[in-house]
């Protein structure tokens, strides 16, 4: 019984999923690294070398930090959501490449937990309490 009553609220749980991911994402991971500046963000694009790629490290830093800031806020407002959910789950791609390549599957568990989470997220949609919802009609 409980369980029927607590479906009828798929749309709510998927916006507290949103805000509190989206909030995680801007405040803990993104936002420090934006604000860091080019010193930070070589030193977050030296993970892309776990790919083979070792050039512009900053650029890629910048492009981490950016893709997790406005994904996380797109997350939150549900704007844009599927294309902000491939662009965080690129961003735990490299992120779980550096960790394998670094310190094994332990190591990599979070952001493989977190990418994981996301291509959910990518196929599940935002929920009618979005921005895309208002937007698009889904």
């Amino acid at each position: 019984m409980f369980l029927k009553f607590v479906g009828k609220y798929r749309d709510f749980g998927l916006l507290l999923t949103r805000l509190g991911i989206g909030f995680l994402y801007v405040y803990l991971h993104g936002g420090p690294k934006l604000l860091g500046g080019p010193a930070k963000w070589a030193e977050v694009g030296k993970a892309v070398g776990a790919l083979g790629i070792h050039f512009a490290p900053t650029f890629w830093g910048f492009m981490a930090a950016f893709a997790e800031t406005a994904g996380g806020i797109c997350l939150i407002l549900g704007f844009v959501f599927r294309p902000a959910c491939l662009f965080l789950i690129s961003t735990m791609f490299v992120a779980a490449s550096m960790s394998l390549d670094k310190g094994g599957l332990f190591d990599a568990a979070w952001p493989i937990e977190n990418a994981l989470f996301l291509i959910g997220l990518f196929f599940v949609g935002p929920g009618k309490y979005s921005v895309d919802s208002k937007l698009n009609k889904v």
